[in-house]
């Protein structure tokens, strides 16, 4: 399976918000990320960039 960490960018700020995410669900400007386990994290901004040779996905944070 692949599973992705996902980070939240602020201008300088570089934040992790959930490691181990398996699914994303985008909402205008709210994202739902849902981990490994079924955890389940809302954050608002866009995604940027979905790396799966770094594992990771960029979120601009608002």
């Amino acid at each position: 399976m692949c599973e992705l960490n996902a980070l939240l960018v602020s201008g300088d700020k570089r934040e992790l918000v959930m490691e181990s995410v398996t699914r994303m669900l985008v909402d205008g400007e709210s994202i739902e990320l849902t981990g490994i386990f079924g955890d389940r994290k809302i954050v608002s901004g866009s995604i940027k960039e979905v790396d799966f040779s770094k594992g990771e996905t960029i979120i601009l944070g608002k």
